[in-house]
């Protein structure tokens, strides 16, 4: 079994963070950012997704002036504004016990997604890290699980995805591959139904049981 992992809202909580950096982006702007609760769902999808709507005009040079500005505070100090979910440290290793490959599917950059993994000690414990890159490419679920499963040789009936948001069920449907939504992130139950997803995990600590889980009906 093959289990491609969603950061945000999966393994860590890093809603202060990211938030924090949009709002950051926005007064550099000049643009009087919306609160915390509304800034909430635009955890986890791509920057250019949440700037081209936060921004008045949606002038795409500057949904690129302000991820620029988001990633200058993000580097140094948004991405460590996180916390790993309880239980999550133990449910990798309960994986690769039970006979899993792990994989990491984010829509972050691959280089921030190494160094938030390596910082909480959860990097040892996966075979390949995939995310997007600076320049915008694999932002896309559907392209980036693509990627993985062709990088990784992976078959995608032997692969399961685990996320909170749409887009991950959508970026798992659309490539053939099983998807699990947890209810412990940022997308709701209803989001992620509506998206197509059949099977829940319930809290952290079912992540370890998942290669337990039948995911026929998925």
């Amino acid at each position: 079994m093959n289990v491609l992992l969603d950061l945000d809202g999966t393994l860590t909580d890093s809603k202060k963070g990211i938030i924090a950096c949009i709002q950051h982006a926005m007064i550099s702007l000049g643009h009087e950012p919306p609160s915390e609760h509304a800034l909430l769902k635009y955890v986890g999808p791509p920057l250019k997704v949440a700037f081209r709507e936060l921004l008045p005009d949606g002038i795409e040079a500057n949904v690129d002036r302000a991820i620029a500005a988001y990633r200058e505070r993000f580097s140094t100090v948004g991405m460590y504004e996180n916390d790993v979910y309880p239980d999550i440290p133990e449910s990798p290793k309960l994986l690769r016990e039970r006979g899993a490959r792990l994989f990491l599917a984010t829509s972050k950059p691959r280089v921030y997604a190494e160094r938030i993994l390596d910082h909480f000690g959860l990097g040892q414990h996966f075979d390949a890290i995939y995310g997007s890159e600076l320049d915008g490419q694999l932002t896309d679920k559907r392209d980036l699980i693509a990627h993985a499963l062709a990088t990784s040789r992976l078959s995608s009936t032997q692969t399961t995805m685990v996320g909170d948001r749409h887009h991950d069920a959508v970026g798992a449907i659309s490539n053939g591959v099983r998807i699990a939504g947890v209810l412990w992130g940022y997308g709701s139950r209803d989001e992620l139904t509506n998206a197509g997803v059949k099977v829940f995990l319930q809290a952290p600590s079912d992540l370890g049981r998942l290669a337990l889980t039948d995911m026929r009906s998925s």
